[in-house]
């Protein structure tokens, strides 16, 4: 396993210590059934709704197979269209009306698209082999902006052997606004991307984050490692997706913390 940010080069698992290292891995030896089957954004949702209940779950407008399905006239004036079977494989329609009138758009789209049913992500981002195998699918959600924040605010719950211990709080404005937080809501130290996109703020912890933390326990039981990801739209919280291999483990933040977070993953 080669990861440029620890500078070493690891295959035995035993000698795996950083956050980075393990992920690494996780993602060619580690994937379960059960993580192949909660990556695929539309199979999740049955076990989000068995284990935390489908109120949580975002609503779904279609579900289709090719592009050539999508019923437009049926969909609201703003929607997501998405790919099932990979990662930020998405468009976002804001007018309806707008898009349908530019031609030019719409078979950008339907191009784009259709690539994207015709590949597997695992193969060119990083060999994540939870996605292998994945049955391609569109599924379309409503866009989820509410009145006042141009982006939803959105949290992590970073999950080790079923106990949240590191959340993380993003708000946007102009730039992403992150507060991350320690297991007992305590403001950490920890920077997972110390670059010049991100603001660091000291933001309180409110009942929301708690509440994802306690509904992230539920869904984090059955993994030895996953991260919760959430929005929160017309402050409703409203689960997102598990997440098993981070940035697909290229995190770029100090040693201190990739052997921290480390020692906190026990299953290698």
């Amino acid at each position: 396993i080669l990861n440029i940010f620890d500078g070493d080069f690891v295959i035995d698992k035993t000698k795996c210590k950083t956050f980075n290292q393990k992920i690494q891995w996780i993602k060619l030896y580690g994937i379960t059934p059960l993580m192949h089957k909660c990556t695929d954004k539309v199979l999740v949702r049955d076990y989000v709704a068995e284990n935390i209940g489908s109120e949580y779950l975002k609503p779904v407008l279609q579900i289709c197979n090719l592009f050539a399905e999508i019923d437009f006239n049926s969909l609201p004036n703003s929607f997501v269209i998405k790919c099932n079977h990979g990662c930020k494989w998405h468009y976002i329609i804001k007018n309806k009306e707008k898009y349908l009138n530019n031609t030019k758009l719409v078979e950008i789209t339907k191009r784009q698209i259709t690539g994207w049913l015709n590949q597997e992500f695992w193969t060119f981002n990083s060999f994540e082999m939870q996605y292998k195998g994945l049955t391609p699918q569109i599924i379309i959600e409503p866009l989820m902006r509410d009145e006042i924040n141009t982006n939803p605010r959105e949290i992590e719950i970073y999950c080790f052997n079923g106990i949240p211990k590191i959340y993380v709080n993003v708000r946007y404005s102009n730039k992403r606004e992150i507060t991350y937080y320690n297991q007992d809501f305590s403001i950490s130290d920890l920077i997972l991307h110390p670059d010049g996109n991100n603001i660091i703020k000291n933001e309180k912890a409110d009942e929301i984050l708690k509440q994802a933390v306690e509904l992230s326990r539920e869904l984090s039981k059955d993994f030895n490692f996953v991260r919760v990801d959430w929005l929160i739209y017309n402050n409703r919280l409203y689960f997102n997706e598990l997440t098993f291999t981070p940035y697909s483990g290229f995190i770029k933040f100090d040693k201190k913390w990739n052997r921290r977070i480390g020692d906190m993953m026990k299953c290698l």
